[in-house]
């Protein structure tokens, strides 16, 4: 079966603040290393996907810096690999992707040109991980013209996502975007599984009339009509675009033994962007306990319940709690932090103590505080 990849990367994700003011929320640093990007990437790879393009629009800088020429995905081909697509200017057309459906609809020519007879349609800001070929194969037992993927409510603010309500074979009879009381009981995971030629189709016949989104424009308009099925995900499965304490709390997840062995085990490793950095090191004066800590970073004081990123230095008497600290920051000595998000290189002075309290305290990049 060939499959096209497509991943959508566009969005801001206003909800994560100042983490994405120069940022595609599908950039956002996850788990001491990775990308938000790398876990739906990964699963697309080792699902057999050997093509895919990436839709992006808002700040994609740091996500092309990141994904380069797909050489850590084994996407650095002769035959399919890795695509960005970024909106452009033509004489004819002088406008932003206006959303989902318009996205795929501008690079028409990506799916004209491809010999793949299906697509799998993705988010860049998603974190799961999964081996996609359990859906191809549903898709065809269950005769889709559209398989989307769900899981439960619960635990989940449905006014937060699209949710779903399905008969008992499975098919989706009702769709509902960000309702306040939604009648289903699964919300969609942004997964989309269809025949390209139908998703040509269907992009033709909404975009040109003024339809720009792929859920409220394609999908919903066509649930009478299509045969459009319900997969449902039963794994760890979370948004970081959706707020600053989603995010955390996906961070802060990682470090259960059960959550990290599904993330980036059980199915399959999790790839990312590779750097000749050495292990990290904790000091005579260092102690790490319950924590990620990634490549090259020295730690001389004390870290508890925290997400290290690479090229941290946390100095001698420094305290960090509950945290999360991007590449290249700096804790002096006898700074203490908790409940904090420091943005890349950001320095904490010696002898500081700073605090969140509702929602953790976000530093900038290149603070100095």
């Amino acid at each position: 079966m060939k499959v096209l990849g497509l991943i959508l990367a566009g969005e801001k994700g206003k909800g994560l603040g100042k983490l994405t003011s120069k940022r595609a929320s599908a950039a956002v640093p996850v788990g001491g290393k990775y990308r938000a990007i790398d876990f739906t990437l990964s699963n697309m790879v080792r699902s057999g996907i050997k093509k895919v393009g990436v839709l992006t629009q808002y700040n994609p800088r740091s996500l092309m810096d990141h994904l380069g020429s797909g050489k850590e995905w084994d996407l650095d081909r002769k035959k399919g690999g890795l695509y960005i697509l970024q909106p452009y200017v033509s004489e004819s057309e002088r406008y932003w992707y206006r959303g989902t459906a318009d996205a795929m609809y501008q690079n028409m020519t990506v799916l004209k040109r491809g010999n793949e007879d299906y697509v799998l349609i993705g988010s860049g800001d998603h974190i799961f991980n999964f081996d996609f070929r359990a859906l191809y194969d549903y898709h065809m037992i269950s005769m889709a013209d559209i398989t989307v993927m769900t899981k439960s409510i619960e635990g989940y603010e449905p006014e937060l996502y699209g949710v779903v309500k399905t008969d008992d074979e499975g098919r989706v009879v009702n769709f509902e975007e960000k309702h306040p009381n939604p009648e289903g009981d699964k919300i969609n995971l942004g997964v989309y599984f269809i025949n390209k030629k139908m998703l040509m189709d269907l992009l033709y016949a909404a975009v040109p009339n003024g339809g720009c989104d792929f859920v409220n424009d394609v999908i919903i308009p066509n649930l009478s009509t299509l045969r459009i099925m319900s997969y449902e995900f039963t794994g760890y499965w979370h948004n970081v675009k959706k707020s600053i304490l989603e995010y955390k709390k996906i961070n802060m997840d990682m470090l259960d033994r059960k959550v990290s062995h599904e993330l980036f085990y059980q199915n399959g490793k999790i790839f990312t962007k590779l750097k000749d950095l050495a292990p990290p090191k904790v000091t005579a004066t260092g102690s790490v306990t319950n924590s990620i800590v990634a490549d090259g970073s020295i730690i001389a004081g004390k870290v508890v319940n925290s997400v290290i990123f690479r090229n941290v230095e946390i100095r001698s008497g420094a305290v960090v709690e509950n945290s999360i600290v991007f590449e290249g920051s700096v804790i002096e000595e006898g700074a203490k932090i908790n409940n904090c998000i420091l943005d890349k290189n950001v320095t904490i002075r010696s002898e500081r103590t700073y605090k969140g309290y509702d929602e953790p305290l976000i530093f900038e990049k290149r603070q100095v505080a």
